[in-house]
């Protein structure tokens, strides 16, 4: 069994600030703990507004807390973002993401993150990056 603590993960080298200040991200669960898919906990800062495009990643992101909006970029298509929220980027949509309100996020990644990715040019993450130990 795994157990850790979000508090305690975010005193650790699991918090990572992503160089251009829009978000962190808390790496609860990585690829090193053989579970198949990574867990995080991560905070869109107030005032963000950003493209994203996963291309070697599916991702699920719940929002926790706050307030924003995701849109697709291929159909311009704006979707809000709440506390009960759930979006699913199930074809690696490229998108944006605005963050009205500080929003508080669960986001799960498939295949799994090492621990030490942040968003290259392309707004992906690398399908190899440094892992995080512990």
């Amino acid at each position: 069994m795994i157990v850790r603590n979000l508090e305690e993960a975010e005193k650790s080298n699991r918090r990572i600030v992503s160089p251009d200040g829009n978000w962190e991200s808390t790496r609860m669960l990585l690829k090193g703990d053989k579970m198949g898919f990574s867990f995080h906990i991560t905070t869109i800062y107030a005032g963000a507004d950003f493209g994203i495009h996963y291309q070697n990643h599916l991702e699920s992101v719940y929002c926790i807390s706050g307030e924003g909006e995701v849109e697709t970029v291929a159909d311009g298509v704006v979707h809000p973002i709440k506390p009960g929220t759930l979006y699913i980027l199930d074809k690696n949509d490229k998108h944006i993401l605005r963050a009205f309100k500080e929003m508080k996020m669960a986001c799960v990644f498939n295949p799994p993150l090492s621990g030490k990715e942040v968003h290259n040019a392309e707004g992906a993450y690398e399908l190899e990056a440094e892992a995080v130990e512990g």
